[in-house]
């Protein structure tokens, strides 16, 4: 059976198509989205069966995979992060939303299997779409970025070059046009000091 393919526009996407990427997330469906830097592929972050699959479409077994939480806003944080000091929110607060991974402590309310992991990787995008379906799923969307099956290329930007390659895989597709090919930067806040993982379309300067 073949992926769902829904249009979508940033600027005002439309709340009975979101419903539909919703109830296949609610379902323990897989989907992919637009975020504000690269496609990406998502699953309801507490259905269990769902993460196993999207850890076995990564290659990795759910136990080692480290998957970003993709929050609506930063009202989750409290729910998945340890309560955090005034400067690593103030932070928070200049850069998100924005294309940005935060590496947090974790909370004990982590959703099993992450609950033992002692760190959390949240986003919060600059990008209608995926903070609308967080919204409405009422919780974090558990997201990896989608790689391109080509060694040279990095990441698919073209939707039509999504839904060849993935429409078998997944159960929905979101086409929001052509997507990014810069990731988000990464920056671990778990420790004494901020420490940049990995620059990328976030300005580093934030911190």
């Amino acid at each position: 059976m073949k992926a769902q393919r829904v249009r979508l526009y940033e600027d005002n996407p439309n709340p009975k198509q979101l419903g539909q990427l919703v109830d296949a997330l609610k379902q323990g469906g897989l989907i992919i989205y637009p975020t504000d830097t690269v496609y990406a592929l998502g699953c309801d972050s507490q259905n269990a069966k769902a993460l196993q699959q999207l850890a076995k479409l990564k290659g990795v077994s759910l136990e080692k995979a480290y998957f970003s939480f993709v929050c609506a806003d930063l009202s989750d944080l409290s729910i998945y992060a340890k309560q955090l000091d005034g400067a690593t929110f103030r932070i928070l607060k200049r850069a998100l939303p924005g294309p940005y991974t935060f590496i947090l402590p974790s909370a004990k309310a982590l959703p099993a299997p992450f609950n033992k992991k002692k760190t959390v990787g949240i986003r919060v995008p600059q990008n209608n779409i995926a903070r609308a379906l967080a919204a409405a799923l009422g919780r974090p969307i558990a997201t990896a970025s989608l790689h391109d099956q080509d060694e040279i290329i990095d990441y698919t930007t073209d939707p039509d070059d999504i839904f060849e390659d993935w429409n078998l895989r997944v159960n929905a597709i979101v086409d929001a046009g052509m997507g990014g090919l810069v990731p988000s930067t990464v920056i671990d806040l778990s420790q004494d000091e901020p420490i940049v993982i990995r620059e990328g379309l976030g300005d580093v300067g934030v911190v």
